[in-house]
């Protein structure tokens, strides 16, 4: 029966998928800070060797400097990014207020001319549309006080999650560092582990292919981005570019939560032209990435990119928005398993 098994192609390949499905929708989660230590051990292995014998910085040590210079990178582009965000947050507010101006006088111009349309009193028709804006607007502020106060709690959470990860990360960053090539070693004594040797190999191709992919996606929406605002007569069009840019790389967030709003902010101010743009170059940006991100990952991975591109599809629909990485993941785990599988059956067979 064992033997039935392992000569059917059809049968080994949905065992491999139903092993990588398991092990991408339960086992990921769990033990996520520890897979990370290992990809980043395994990634930076050459430098780390490097280190040791050109500048005699022990291993550990110079995992702890790379963390630490990742770690400041990150924290001085977040830290650029939030002053400039909360610099700007007085002139937002004061567009706000502008708004609502806006709105009251607009109300008091169009409320006659409808009035007498509708057969209404223009008076009683101004009063009850002013009072409904007044009702919003107090909402507006309550609503988003109180989603700030309840929502505390929930931030807490997510902070001491993130902040559980990270600590577990270093350490098993560390640690591995230490002890990496004796567990390679014994994992290449031991011929039924050079299947998953293989797999971690593609693993890490993919995310190299997919880290530089990203880079160059991000790179292209940042300029164009900031270009196509900048001309627009944007006022901050090449931040804002750049911002849409980053936040362009994030499952959750994309370029979406920077030009929607400011489409809006547009359209209110008067500015239909500028918000037309914003609205286009969103839909542009969507189709860069749709166009993009398949043709730069399959071609360096060897792969067609319709199948990188169906691979994001049904990793959105089986993971949800984390399927933008976790459905490319699982297509290269299945498919370097498969192929180490049959060709380890095949040596068997000749050698048998």
């Amino acid at each position: 029966m064992l033997e039935k098994i392992k000569r059917s192609k059809t049968i080994t390949l949905l065992l491999t998928v139903a092993v990588v499905y398991f092990f991408l929708q339960y086992l990921t989660p769990l033990f996520s800070p520890i897979l990370s230590a290992m990809l980043f051990v395994t990634i930076f292995g050459p430098l780390l060797k490097k280190l040791q014998s050109r500048l005699h910085i022990h291993r550990q040590v110079g995992a702890v400097l790379l963390l630490l210079l990742g770690g400041g990178v990150l924290a001085i582009l977040i830290w650029v990014l939030f002053s400039w965000i909360v610099g700007s947050l007085p002139e937002w507010v004061s567009q706000l207020e502008t708004l609502e101006l806006e709105l009251e006088e607009l109300i008091q111009k169009g409320s006659a001319s409808i009035g007498q349309t509708l057969g209404i009193d223009g008076d009683y028709l101004e009063s009850t549309l002013l009072a409904r804006l007044d009702e919003w607007m107090d909402y507006l502020q309550e609503e988003g006080a109180a989603g700030m106060l309840s929502g505390s709690l929930q931030y807490l959470k997510k902070v001491a999650l993130l902040g559980g990860f990270l600590v577990t990360f270093i350490i098993a960053a560390v640690l591995l560092a230490k002890d990496y090539d004796r567990i390679m070693n014994n994992l290449l004594d031991r011929e039924e582990f050079h299947v998953l040797l293989e797999v971690i190999c593609g693993i890490i191709r993919y995310i190299a292919t997919f880290v530089k992919a990203q880079v160059v996606i991000m790179s292209v929406i940042s300029v164009a981005a900031g270009l196509v605002l900048s001309i627009s007569g944007i006022r901050h069009g090449v931040l804002w570019g750049m911002l849409a840019g980053l936040l362009d790389a994030l499952p959750f967030i994309g370029t979406g939560i920077v030009l929607m709003p400011l489409a809006f902010i547009q359209l209110f101010q008067g500015n239909y032209g500028s918000a037309v743009v914003c609205l286009v170059l969103y839909g542009g940006c969507v189709f860069l990435r749709e166009m993009l991100e398949p043709r730069l990952i399959g071609k360096r991975m060897g792969v067609s990119p319709i199948a990188v591109l169906a691979a994001v599809y049904a990793g959105i629909r089986l993971f949800g928005v984390w399927g933008i990485i976790k459905g490319p993941l699982g297509f290269v785990i299945i498919y370097q398993g498969w192929q180490s599988l049959q060709k380890r059956f095949q040596e068997t067979e000749e050698s048998g």
